[in-house]
């Protein structure tokens, strides 16, 4: 706000609403010539921007060979299942063969993910 002369102040001056809450008013009173407070600034021209190109990425993972693989490391690793927690140590076998069918089963897998930024593609065969 405006600070007023002190001679003002100490008689408790206000100034008008009109003054005090429309700017243009102010700036028609200051202005030397009253076209220039009248008119109003141009804008600024934007500057352009380059198109924001997103990332793509595609990833495809063969894991069903990898796992037909690594089965018979599994099946040998087997017994030392006995030594799991009691939930999971009863049948050894038989857990490895759960977890391989279950793995197995992932295959044809595609999991996407869409953001404004990037696109991410995995597909699990």
């Amino acid at each position: 706000m405006n600070s007023y002369p002190p001679a003002l102040r100490r008689t408790g001056f206000v100034a008008p609403k009109a003054m005090r809450h429309f700017g243009l008013a102010a700036m028609e009173a200051r202005a030397v010539d009253t076209r220039r407070a009248l008119q109003s600034r141009p804008a600024p021209a934007p500057t352009p921007v380059a198109p924001h190109r997103r990332t793509v990425v595609r990833l495809w993972l063969p894991l069903t060979p990898l796992f037909l693989l690594l089965a018979p490391v599994a099946t040998l690793l087997a017994p030392l299942i006995y030594f799991a927690p009691r939930p999971y140590g009863d049948r050894p076998f038989a857990t490895v063969m759960g977890i391989g069918a279950l793995l197995l089963n992932l295959g044809g897998t595609v999991v996407d993910v869409d953001t404004p930024d990037a696109l991410v593609r995995i597909r699990i065969f």
